[in-house]
């Protein structure tokens, strides 16, 4: 018996009767194919495998013969040889002879006339030579045949290791247009173990498992055959072009716009192998979770994320050590939950002695979260720029709860000065009206995997996402945000910053942004030399020349983004999260960076900040009007070296507020430099500034601030 991915083979002889049923003689060795029932639904069906070999049947000479078949069922002819997996093993390279024989079967199948072949599915391009379309049906029916039907069981881990839910359809609206090439049959799986070496030779080859054959785009093909084969990187060329002389002879329209066009159907192919890739690595761990099994499974999931990156869009592929996590989490949480794996000691956590357990969220509580967390669906697991969290219901507590995670090896240019959790905790304490999460548990869980567990912030129907403010806010949101900053004058920052009150907060912000830009790479350094912004011992004297009125300090949130913001039904409508950059400092500073970072309308503006000088007390206020441009002014300085390096690096841009960010830098460039009195167009190539992007063109800036303000 051997046994594939989806059927299991079984070479037997024929008996009297069987034989004589088909019309072969007693004896007769056959394969008996049944689809293996746990089998994963991993691949695209166009047809019934016995269909489509009956309709080559005659008119392709290197197929084998289906003899009979039922549901689930098929017996074919048995090719006497060996598979060319068992001589010439993948990432070896292949004889050249093989090669051409190889892809002559490819172009041999433009013999088969459409009108042989069974009936196409219904949503099939309707013109037998719509190259665009073609993939772009592909991209849909990998979508519908392969990701939804195991979307409910692996969602939340695609989801953790940063696949979206519509990363097909987004590369379905993607396809560019190509040259229009003669659709054929195609059998879309020509790699190693379905070529078999015949040992007489006549034929030579025998291609076997038609069950992924379609018809379309013959570049479909050979893209499939490719990278299937694992044909080491130099051999490409010699491949690609033993199939254009090949497809010369049988068919030479096929092979129109080849250089141009192959490329995209490559994408493709390593874009769709990311989801049977991942799931079998993840299903490959049932049997053993070792530290062997575990590193293979990381790896065939790290191979499988980086080829499908680009065409997928995926910004920032995660590291093996957060893959590995990842993994771990997932196959322990499904253990913990299936009676025959069940096993209560398998994961475990170690409090952080920093925080008391509370009396709604008792120790019990955090393991059935952890429980739960690995097997969480896609639509309750949000992957941000730092962290991965998971929301997460648990029996006998009346609330949601997020577990939260920082990303492994996560690079962040701007630093974080206090614990999330003590920052979570002392607002708690003060009573102060400020809308945020509570902290409920602190520790590590697994292999030293360090979480925190907070209230979740959200819709209670777990399949609708947070809404955020993305836009800007509502004159009643404005008034909600104005009043919790008000709220955050009464929060006791001392045990948090004893030191707070020793530096002056402006001239401490310069020195941070003098000391990011010294530390950018050498690479964002040099691009930020051509495009005139000043090095960082220039900023500082730029920087020293300001003085702003010290006012009395309070926490601050740091980074009150709208994806921080959270909208809800309560009367300071807005919800905030994320206090990983908490500070404390000038309350001016969290008002003004607030409305840097969000779209915010001018009688917005106005309405907060009339609202915030009149209800904060004098001594947090004082001289407000004379300085609030010089934090503006900072912060979009910050944002010409922060977005550049996004830009140079691609960190974090795909998180939605960096990439609203980056997209409108040619804007943020030219701003900065005329706030810093520098020349906007001495540029030595003129295309540079040409190619940033630019964003829209309007009245106001991304930032969320006037142009010229």
């Amino acid at each position: 018996m051997s046994r594939g991915h989806h059927n299991r083979n079984y070479v037997l002889p024929l008996t009297e009767a069987m034989a004589r049923h088909v019309s072969c003689d007693p004896g007769t060795s056959v394969i008996v194919r049944t689809r293996r029932a746990e089998a994963l639904p991993v691949v695209i069906r166009t047809w019934r495998e016995p269909d489509i070999l009956r309709a080559v049947e005659g008119t392709l000479p290197h197929v084998p013969r289906c003899v009979a078949s039922r549901a689930g069922t098929a017996v074919h002819s048995y090719v006497d040889g060996l598979p060319l997996s068992a001589i010439c093993p993948n990432g070896k390279p292949v004889d050249g002879v093989l090669v051409k024989a190889m892809v002559g079967l490819l172009a041999q199948m433009s013999r088969v006339r459409r009108e042989a072949l069974p009936p196409l599915p219904d949503g099939w391009p309707r013109s037998n030579k719509d190259s665009q379309g073609f993939l772009r049906t592909l991209a849909h029916l990998t979508d519908r045949q392969i990701r939804r039907p195991n979307w409910s069981e692996f969602g939340g881990l695609f989801a953790a290791l940063g696949i979206p839910e519509d990363a097909l359809v987004r590369l379905a609206d993607r396809v560019p247009v190509m040259a229009r090439r003669p659709h054929s049959l195609l059998h879309t799986d020509l790699h190693r173990d379905n070529v078999i070496v015949t040992y007489r030779g006549e034929p030579p080859l025998i291609c076997v498992d038609w069950e992924l054959a379609t018809y379309g785009d013959p570049l479909h093909d050979l893209a499939t055959h490719l990278v299937r084969m694992r044909y080491p990187e130099s051999q490409w060329d010699e491949v690609v072009d033993a199939w254009a002389d090949a497809v010369q002879t049988a068919r030479p329209a096929a092979a129109a716009g080849l250089a141009r066009d192959l490329r995209h159907y490559v994408a493709f192919e390593r874009a769709q192998s990311v989801y049977p890739d991942v799931m079998r690595a993840a299903k490959s761990l049932e049997a053993s979770l070792d530290q062997k099994c575990l590193a293979m499974a990381t790896q065939a999931v790290r191979r499988a994320l980086e080829a499908a990156a680009q065409p997928l869009g995926l910004v920032n592929v995660p590291d093996e050590a957060e893959i590995e996590r990842v993994l771990r989490r997932w196959q322990m949480s499904r253990r913990e939950w299936h009676d025959d794996h069940r096993a209560v000691t398998a994961i475990g956590w170690q409090p952080d002695g920093r925080l008391r357990e509370p009396s709604d969220f008792p120790h019990t509580a955090v393991l059935d979260a952890l429980r739960a967390e690995g097997a969480a669906p896609a639509a309750q697991v949000f992957k941000g720029t730092a962290h991965l969290n998971t929301v997460v219901l648990v029996p006998g507590v009346g609330f949601p709860v997020m577990v939260r995670r920082k990303v492994a090896a996560v690079s962040r240019r701007e630093p974080t000065f206090l614990s999330e959790h003590a920052v979570l905790r002392a607002i708690e304490r003060s009573g102060a009206d400020v809308a945020a999460p509570r902290v409920l548990a602190l520790g590590t869980s697994h292999a030293k995997d360090p979480f925190a567990i907070h209230t979740y912030v959200g819709p209670c129907d777990s399949d609708q996402p947070p809404s955020h403010p993305v836009h800007g806010l509502l004159p009643h949101e404005a008034d909600g945000l104005v009043d919790q900053l008000r709220a955050l004058t009464v929060v006791d920052y001392r045990p948090l910053d004893p030191t707070a009150n020793d530096v002056h907060f402006f001239d401490w912000l310069s020195e941070l942004l003098v000391h990011l830009v010294d530390e950018l790479p050498k690479e964002t350094q040099q691009l930020a030399g051509v495009l005139g912004l000043p090095n960082a011992r220039r900023l500082w004297e730029m920087l020293a020349r300001h003085r702003v009125t010290p006012r009395q300090s309070t926490l601050l949130h740091g980074d009150l983004n709208p994806w921080n913001l959270v909208r809800g039904d309560h009367k300071l409508a807005l919800t905030i999260i994320d206090w990983e950059m908490a500070m404390v400092g000038d309350p001016l500073y969290d008002l003004v960076r607030h409305m840097h970072l969000t779209p915010t309308r001018p009688e917005i503006r106005a309405r907060m900040l009339q609202r915030w000088s009149s209800t904060l007390p004098a001594t947090h206020t004082k001289d407000w009007e004379r300085d609030w441009h010089l934090y503006r002014w900072i912060e979009n300085v910050r944002s010409a070296y922060v977005d550049l390096d996004r830009l140079v690096t691609g960190a974090s841009l795909d998180a939605p507020n960096v990439s609203r960010a980056v997209d409108s830098y040619g804007m943020t460039l030219r701003m900065v430099k005329g706030a810093l009195g520098l020349p906007t167009r001495l540029l030595s190539n003129p295309y540079l500034a040409r190619a940033l992007p630019d964003g829209d063109h309007g009245t106001t800036s991304q930032a969320g601030l006037p142009v010229g303000m």
